[in-house]
């Protein structure tokens, strides 16, 4: 991928809905603690939509609901500027404890969850509505009617599956095509090059299906900043240094993979979160990184992605660096499955042993 703009924006998936190479998400917002301000927030939102960016990801369960209301409060300071912009919304987080409608995917759920959004954000529709996590409990059928009743109704335009299996987006996807309903339009999926598993089951129905696929944990919690490095591990003002999970990702072969960022940075004279974010804009299935930032600076060293462009052998050495270990029966294919089906031959310009998932 050259160089290119926030402005620069492409379809999500197979449908007309125009989006920014970057989504900026909204996880920090309004939650001081370990993110941002609202002022910050604020602040953020308007050099986000300034630089040209139109796409704003946020959910009903980010800070307690905040994070719904500070893109409210952008969207009154800018009157006019709501139609210009792509909100994108989840559901499924409860945010009644103790209920048991109080969150996931089925009709009762979905309609409480998306009145009371449309109420924070100040709008009366969204744009993108997300299903935030599959739940095993609600019938797929039951989900789909219900976000078919709510596009028919003109109160979501477009919904998207996140933290899904494939099987469920592929049979979702399905029943939706031969019922004639509204298919998803994308998936949102953890995906960094330290997080690569879903290149295995899900980025397959997501080119099968024609779906966009949104990525969020881009740098797989801030451990691809750069702010990290062998002889300190826990830098100060990093507030996620301590936790297990970011403990449990600086391994060795993290820190060679954040030497070989940093060369590549220091070639491009950007930071090495903007190289991490850039891979990410050189693979064909993915429309878009969510980019999540607890300050202004963070944000434009994100933005900066959009000016690197990679190399053949950069991307190459990159990504044999990463290589994720793929679940059955990808492996078995890769190795044997080709060759009993092909018999040695090349088929469609495909020779044995060079099977790629999807």
């Amino acid at each position: 991928m050259s160089s290119t703009h926030l402005d620069s924006y492409r379809t999500l998936g197979r449908t007309g809905l125009r989006v920014s190479p970057l989504f900026l998400g909204t996880l920090t917002f309004d939650d001081p603690t370990w993110g941002s301000d609202r002022e910050t927030a604020l602040r953020m939102l308007r050099r986000y939509v300034d630089a040209g960016g139109n796409t704003i990801d946020t959910a009903n369960g980010y800070a307690g609901g905040r994070a719904e209301e500070t893109v409210a409060q952008y969207l009154r300071e800018r009157p006019g500027a709501r139609d210009g912009l792509v909100i994108a919304t989840k559901f499924a987080g409860n945010m009644h404890p103790g209920d048991p409608n109080g969150g996931g995917a089925g009709r009762k759920a979905i309609m409480r969850q998306l009145d009371a959004s449309l109420t924070r954000l100040g709008t009366d529709y969204i744009d993108l509505y997300w299903q935030h996590y599959f739940d095993q409990h609600t019938p797929l059928e039951e989900t789909l009617s219900t976000l078919q009743d709510l596009v028919t109704a003109g109160k979501i335009r477009y919904f998207g599956l996140s933290d899904t299996p494939a099987w469920a987006v592929a049979r979702m996807a399905t029943i939706a095509e031969l019922r004639g309903w509204a298919s998803p339009a994308a998936i949102q999926v953890e995906y960094s090059l330290l997080e690569r598993t879903s290149e295995g089951e899900l980025f397959g129905a997501a080119r099968e299906l024609g779906l966009g696929v949104a990525a969020w944990s881009p740098l797989a919690g801030g451990v691809l900043s750069g702010k990290h490095t062998r002889e300190n591990q826990s830098p100060a003002g990093s507030c996620r240094a301590a936790l297990p999970d970011t403990r449990a990702k600086l391994t060795d072969r993290t820190f060679d993979l954040l030497d070989l960022l940093r060369q590549i940075a220091h070639e491009q004279h950007v930071p090495v979160s903007a190289v991490a974010l850039a891979w990410l804009g050189h693979r064909p299935e993915v429309t878009a990184p969510v980019i999540g930032c607890r300050t202004v600076e963070q944000l434009e060293d994100n933005l900066a992605s959009l000016t690197v462009s990679l190399s053949e052998a950069q991307l190459t050495e990159l990504d044999a660096l990463t290589a994720p270990e793929l679940p059955f029966p990808i492996g078995f294919l890769r190795t044997s499955g080709v060759d009993l089906a092909q018999g040695g031959t090349t088929i469609n310009g495909v020779p044995s042993r060079s099977w790629q998932p999807g």
